[in-house]
C-alpha cells in the first residue's frame, strides 16, 4: 500500500465537469486528547483492486480509536495526518478489480478488519477493503448497522468461537455496559449459559439486568471471586470475559472454575496485568488475550462462521444493537470525549 493511500491522500475524484471532489475527514496530526481531531477536506479516489468505495451514513465509535489517538494503542500510528475509525454502515459507490459480490447502492457495514494506518471510516466517502464489508441485513438501518457488528463478532469469537461456551456455563463480564458486554448477555442467553455483569457502582445496575443479566455484581461494594462462587455452589465461571485487565485479574482468577478460562479482550486499567496462576497456588487456569481482528475479521472461515451466527440473531431478534447516544459528524470532538468520559451504556454511533 503506497505511502499516499496511508495519508488518505488518493488521486482526486473529479465530477462531471471535471472537478475535484473533497470529502469531510476527520484526522489527527498529532497524538492527544479528543481535542487534536479535526474535520478537513480531503480528496478521495477510485478503489484499488480488493476494495470498495462505500459512502458513509454512520460511523461506530470504538474505545480503540482514543487508544489509537492517544498512542496507547497495541500499534502505533505510523505517519500524520492520521485517520480513524474501523466500523461503519454506508451504501457501495464504486467496486474495485477482483472484487464479487457487491454491486453499487448495496447497504452495507464495515467491520474493524485492518490497521487505522492504512484505512479510516471517520469521513463522508471511505475507500476499504472489500474483505472488511459485510451485507446490510434487510431492516437494519444505517445507525443499527454502524453498531451491531464489531459488540456481536468481538463476544462470539471469544466466547463461543475461541472459549467454547456452551448451555449451562456461568459467565462473567467485565465492562457489561459496553457494547460487547451487552452483546455478550445476549450471546449467553442464546446458547443457554448465565451471564454474570459487573458494573463498578449501582448507577448501571439496574440497566444491566433489564439487558438480560442473570445477576449484577457491583465491585465498589461487593467480592466479585466471592460472589461468583456463591452463585455457582462454589464451583466458579467456566468464562470470565475481561476488558479491563491490570492487577484485578488476580481477583477474577479466583472466581474461573477449575479448567475454566480468563479470557482478556481490553486493557482499560491501563496498568501492567500479572499472570496470577502462581500467587494463586498454580490452579488449573487458562488465561489467554483475544482480539477480533487477529482471530475472527481476518480469518475467513472464522468471519463466515461469526456472521452466520449473528445473522441468524438479527433475524430472530435474539440480537440487536444497543446504542446509546448519536452524533453529528461535526460533533466528533464532543463525541470522543462522552466515549472516554465511559458513562454510556451500549454504542455511541455518529451520523454523516
Amino acid at each position: 500500500m503506497s505511502e499516499a493511500r496511508r495519508r488518505g491522500l488518493r488521486v482526486a475524484d473529479t465530477d462531471d465537469k471535471g472537478r475535484c471532489v473533497m470529502v469531510r475527514t476527520v484526522r489527527f496530526h498529532e497524538l492527544g486528547g479528543p481535542e487534536v481531531l479535526r474535520l478537513e477536506d480531503v480528496e478521495v479516489g477510485e478503489p484499488g483492486p480488493g476494495e470498495l468505495v462505500i459512502r458513509v451514513e454512520a460511523i461506530g465509535l470504538n474505545r480503540a480509536e482514543v487508544l489509537f489517538r492517544s498512542g496507547h494503542y497495541i500499534e502505533p500510528v505510523k505517519e500524520f495526518p492520521a485517520r480513524l475509525g474501523t466500523e461503519a454502515a454506508g451504501v457501495v459507490e464504486a467496486v474495485g478489480a477482483n472484487v464479487a459480490g457487491f454491486e453499487a447502492g448495496q447497504p452495507v457495514s464495515v467491520i474493524p478488519a485492518f490497521s487505522m494506518n492504512d484505512y479510516g471510516v471517520y469521513a463522508e466517502r471511505v475507500i476499504v477493503p472489500a474483505s472488511a464489508v459485510l451485507r446490510r441485513p434487510d431492516g437494519l438501518g444505517a445507525v443499527e448497522g454502524a453498531a451491531v457488528w464489531m459488540p456481536y463478532l468481538t463476544a462470539y469469537g471469544a466466547l463461543v468461537d475461541v472459549g467454547g461456551m456452551r448451555a449451562g456455563d456461568t459467565i462473567v463480564l467485565t465492562a457489561a455496559s459496553s457494547s460487547v458486554g451487552l452483546a455478550a448477555i445476549r450471546i449467553a442467553h442464546r446458547v443457554g449459559a448465565v451471564p454474570i455483569a459487573t458494573t463498578r457502582t449501582r448507577v448501571k445496575a439496574e440497566r444491566l439486568r433489564k439487558a438480560g443479566a442473570a445477576e449484577v455484581i457491583v465491585t465498589d461494594e461487593e467480592d466479585v471471586a466471592q460472589r461468583v462462587l456463591g452463585l455457582t455452589a462454589g464451583r466458579g465461571a467456566e468464562l470470565v470475559f475481561d476488558a479491563i485487565a491490570g492487577p484485578g485479574v488476580v481477583e477474577l482468577a479466583k472466581a474461573v472454575a477449575p479448567g475454566g478460562t480468563l479470557l482478556l479482550y481490553g486493557a482499560l486499567s491501563g496498568e501492567v496485568t500479572p499472570y496470577p496462576g502462581f500467587e494463586l497456588g498454580m490452579p488449573a487456569l487458562n488465561m489467554r488475550t483475544y482480539t477480533v481482528t487477529h482471530e475472527t475479521t481476518n480469518d475467513p472461515e472464522r468471519l463466515r462462521r461469526a456472521a452466520a451466527f449473528v445473522s441468524s440473531g438479527l433475524r430472530s431478534g435474539a440480537f440487536e444493537p444497543a446504542v446509546d447516544r448519536v452524533f453529528d459528524l461535526d460533533e466528533i470532538v464532543e463525541a470522543h470525549r462522552y466515549l472516554e468520559a465511559g458513562a454510556q451504556v451500549g454504542k455511541i454511533v455518529v451520523t454523516v
